[in-house]
């Protein structure tokens, strides 16, 4: 059982920055980052495979947001700059259940954390 916890949620203007955490207790080869609006159908923003080797963005994000990891501290992050209103979410930090590919897709995932709140205002 892969368990991973969020942090670094929180309030801030449009315009400004985020720093997202993630701590996994077994680290997967694709690592990603969902989020979720009320009313909204969960959507992935970012994810990572390969140590690096590969990153994928949601074109929403794209320029915007940065997945990174340090695989030494088992660690996820996600840098989002230039902060909107819509970015407002819950965001979900996730790992892949088992080998094979890795994009944006909740097919890749079979493991989430409980999520940290990030609140955009205009």
């Amino acid at each position: 059982q892969v368990q991973l916890a969020e942090s670094g949620g929180g309030s801030v203007q449009a315009g400004g920055s985020l720093r997202l955490s993630c701590s996994v207790s077994y680290w997967k080869n694709c690592m990603g980052w969902f989020r979720q609006a009320p009313g909204k159908e969960r959507e992935g923003v970012a994810a990572i495979f390969v140590g690096g080797a590969e990153t994928y963005y949601a074109d929403s994000v794209k320029g915007r947001f940065t997945v990174t990891q340090d695989v030494t501290k088992k660690t996820l992050f996600l840098q989002m700059n230039s902060l909107k209103p819509e970015d407002t979410a819950t965001y979900y930090c996730a790992a892949s259940r088992m080998t094979g590919g890795c994009g944006l897709g909740s097919r890749y995932y079979g493991y989430y954390g409980r999520g940290t709140q990030v609140t955009v205002s205009s």
